[in-house]
């Protein structure tokens, strides 16, 4: 599977963004979907998952109640509902792609796209 993230940007602490990541082939659904994201001079880290039917979700504690993630089998796209973003939250976000539904995702996902910078603005 490929995976192509977007909607990243510039935007003030307080503000929101969402980030899509369209996927190519037939066998989107049969993937358990994430986001990651990495900061400057630091390690990439989960920051959310969802699985094949969008049944059960998986969040980074940080982002509760202000992250969301969504995905339409459908369309083949996986989303990142980004609300009360804070200057923390500037990384580059990546959409990644596993067979298998693992949580916490300590070693990451088998398939990954290219990133999106997000930067927020204090």
């Amino acid at each position: 599977v490929q995976l192509q993230a977007s909607g990243g940007g510039l935007v003030q602490a307080g503000g929101s963004l969402r980030l899509s990541c369209a996927a190519s082939g037939r066998t989107f659904s049969t993937y358990t979907m994430g986001w990651f994201r990495q900061a400057p001079g630091k390690e990439r880290e989960f920051v959310a998952a969802i699985r094949r039917s969008g049944g059960s979700t998986q969040y980074l504690d940080s982002v509760k109640g202000r992250f969301t993630v969504s995905r339409d089998n459908a369309k083949n796209t996986l989303y990142l509902q980004m609300n009360s973003l804070k200057p923390e939250d500037t990384a580059v976000y990546y959409c990644a792609a596993d067979p298998s539904w693992s949580p916490p995702f300590i070693y990451g996902m088998t398939y990954w796209g290219k990133g999106t910078l997000v930067t927020v603005s204090s």
